[in-house]
């Protein structure tokens, strides 16, 4: 086993990008190589950032003896063209969600990644966030009983950004590149439910343009059934002005409630004393808060995906968000499209 793994970054068109350089140094275990993007200009600016060498091609990343891993943060409609070639070379892959924008192109990816044996891990940083740990293991141990209902919001304010919308990361907002912003930013809640009820058996939904043009939706409501019978609502926004994210959990035994969810969405101080995880069982009168910290920064979670990574590489877990759950999460945010498009309910799988 080598000393360090070496990382290669393969566009940085997706700003989360900048967290996971900032976090490689400080590992013992992994040091970012080199780097390539599309736009020579933010390549240049980021690689001389975080200390990479820039590469003319993504074929000179991947090609590098000294990589033995790749981060894919390129738009998301090169995602497959950019695992197909990481995978041929060899090189294990974190792959920055949504995985593809069409089951064609994750279709590839799965191909590519068992075809060539490396090890692929989608970047989800939800399931590191140790609240949502903590809800997990609450569901498993049955906690509160039977689950009836989830609800579970979403929101951010990018939309009523104009930085956002005419700078560089509007490719987001490019129906070609990223679908839309439900199909991008859906992604998280739509992983977390699969994670904590299993994959649903059918959805329906409206999303739309309710308020503004400059992206293909801004608001979305997803209803999921699951195979228990359970219930699950996501709700999607992406002109918040403000918002306390919350899950609501709702069980024949109990109640659970997660509030601040999303540091980045709320775009207002979380305020003294706020309560991150609380939980009330039949009988008892009072919530319990179980005293779990509330990040500061969105970026504190974001900061938890490289770590896992490298041990997965390293063989030191067999812990990963794979291929399955990758395209799970795209074939249910397209189900809700034609849902909203044809006006009923989507069964799944597709």
């Amino acid at each position: 086993m080598k000393d360090k793994v070496g990382i290669g970054i393969l566009s940085f068109a997706h700003g989360h990008s900048g967290v996971y350089c900032q976090v490689i140094p400080t590992l013992p275990d992994a040091q970012l190589v080199s780097a390539w993007d599309a736009n020579p200009e933010r390549g240049q600016a980021n690689a001389s950032r975080y200390g990479l060498e820039l590469r003319a091609q993504a074929e000179d990343v991947v090609n590098d003896p000294r990589v033995d891993a790749v981060i894919i943060t390129c738009e998301t409609n090169r995602h497959a063209d950019m695992v197909e070639l990481a995978a041929a070379a060899g090189k294990h892959i974190l792959l920055q969600k949504p995985m593809a924008t069409s089951l064609e192109d994750c279709d590839r990816i799965v191909r590519a990644v068992q075809q060539a044996g490396v090890k692929f891990s989608m970047a989800l940083q939800m399931r590191h966030d140790p609240v949502n740990k903590k809800i997990k293991e609450l569901l498993d141990a049955k906690a509160i009983g039977n689950v009836a209902l989830v609800r579970r919001r979403h929101s951010l304010g990018v939309l009523l950004d104009p930085n956002f919308v005419n700078g560089p990361s509007k490719w987001h907002i490019d129906p070609a590149a990223n679908i839309g912003m439900f199909f991008d930013e859906a992604a998280h809640a739509t992983d977390w439910f699969c994670w904590m009820l299993g994959k649903p058996v059918s959805v329906m939904a409206e999303i739309d343009q309710v308020i503004t043009h400059a992206s293909p939706d801004d608001n979305g409501e997803a209803v999921f059934r699951f195979k228990h019978g359970e219930i699950g609502l996501l709700t999607l926004s992406s002109t918040t002005v403000a918002a306390i994210n919350t899950t609501e959990i709702y069980g024949d035994e109990g109640t659970i409630v997660h509030d601040h969810g999303d540091a980045v969405s709320t775009n207002a101080t979380v305020p003294p004393h706020a309560c991150a995880l609380r939980m009330i069982r039949k009988g008892e009168t009072q919530w319990t808060d179980l005293q779990i910290p509330i990040p500061p920064q969105h970026g504190e979670r974001l900061k938890n995906i490289p770590r896992p990574f490298i041990d997965y590489v390293r063989g030191l877990t067999d812990q990963t968000i794979g291929l399955e759950e990758g395209r799970a999460v795209v074939e249910i945010n397209l189900s809700a499209y034609r849902s909203a498009a044809e006006g009923r309910r989507i069964s799944l799988p597709l």
